[in-house]
């Protein structure tokens, strides 16, 4: 009975991110053409808002549809060969089959400091990365752990919400960025030179349109990192479920919080794919807010008390 609750949990889970697919193309594409329309109305040509509109779809369809590649490329992973890495290929076909998932692409992050990542867009194009450091200062215990929080984000379609707020994250940054531009070397024309009646409503349009680029990129990471807090949760406790044995992931997880050592590979645009924050030592202001994962500590006490 408490198996078939679990996994009923794990449907509503996928179910659900489904949901928060859709609700993030919403929330982002609106913001998206709200930016265009401030654009539009400040240069008196509104060919920004469909303009804005194409470039987001069509940004969003190639980075969908290339996540994988794109992620593994800036993160400078390279696939792991299986005569190379043949305990980790193993790891990861067992948790696969543990998961029923299809064996997902194995890379590897020449990188001492301990860490992993899942990405892709589904169960069949997806890729599971670890460093080096997981391989030499984990167990075969403690790296089944890794795995399988990995392979969980991927059986619930986690990696498709977090590709798809990254990529919005990304379209949200580039466009305002463009407007900001517009601002300070003064691109903008049309009605933004109209000093007569209507300069009051121009002076408040200009405002609006600062404040709505600056803060468009900060609501959208914020709605990014919130997401990515919550998985992480869920990606624990379906790693106890695949493993049965959560004191394998707590083990791993203890030995990725005294690791003190950033991975050199990682970035802000990546970070939240990861078990753990990669950088290390970045002292973040409204840390609970801003932060890419939950307190790791938590996540094992979490575990151990299972």
């Amino acid at each position: 009975m408490l198996k078939g609750r679990i996994e009923l949990s794990f449907y509503e889970q996928i179910s659900a991110n489904r949901r928060t697919t859709f609700a993030l193309f919403a929330v982002f594409f609106f913001l998206i053409l709200a930016l265009g329309f401030a654009v539009s109305f400040l240069m008196a040509d509104y060919f920004f808002i469909p303009l804005f509109g194409i470039i987001a779809i069509v940004y969003i369809l190639v980075s969908y549809y290339n996540s994988d590649r794109l992620v593994t490329a800036i993160s400078g992973a390279k696939p792991a060969s299986e005569q190379g890495f043949k305990q980790l290929h193993n790891v990861v076909e067992e948790m696969a089959i543990a998961a029923g998932l299809p064996k997902p692409k194995v890379y590897i992050i020449d990188d001492s400091a301990i860490n992993a990542f899942a990405t892709g867009r589904d169960p069949q194009h997806s890729v599971i990365c670890v460093t080096t450091g997981c391989l030499t200062r984990l167990n075969r215990e403690e790296l089944t752990g890794v795995v399988a929080h990995e392979m969980s984000h991927i059986r619930n379609y986690d990696i498709r919400v977090m590709t798809m707020a990254a990529i919005l994250v990304g379209i949200a940054v580039l466009l305002s960025d463009f407007l900001l531009r517009m601002f300070l070397f003064g691109g903008l024309t049309g009605q933004s030179r109209d000093n007569g009646k209507g300069g009051l409503i121009m002076i408040a349009a200009i405002a609006f349109g600062v404040v709505l680029a600056i803060i468009t990129p900060l609501i959208a990471e914020v709605i990014k990192l919130a997401i990515s807090r919550k998985r992480e949760y869920l990606a624990d406790a379906s790693a106890a479920e695949i493993t049965r044995y959560p004191q394998g992931l707590a083990s791993a997880l203890g030995k990725i919080n005294a690791d003190t050592e950033p991975l050199e590979a990682a970035n802000k645009a990546t970070a939240h794919l990861y078990i753990a924050n990669p950088l290390k030592g970045q002292k973040l202001w409204m840390k609970s807010l801003f932060s890419t994962h939950p307190d790791i500590n938590d996540r094992i006490n979490r575990l151990r008390a299972m």
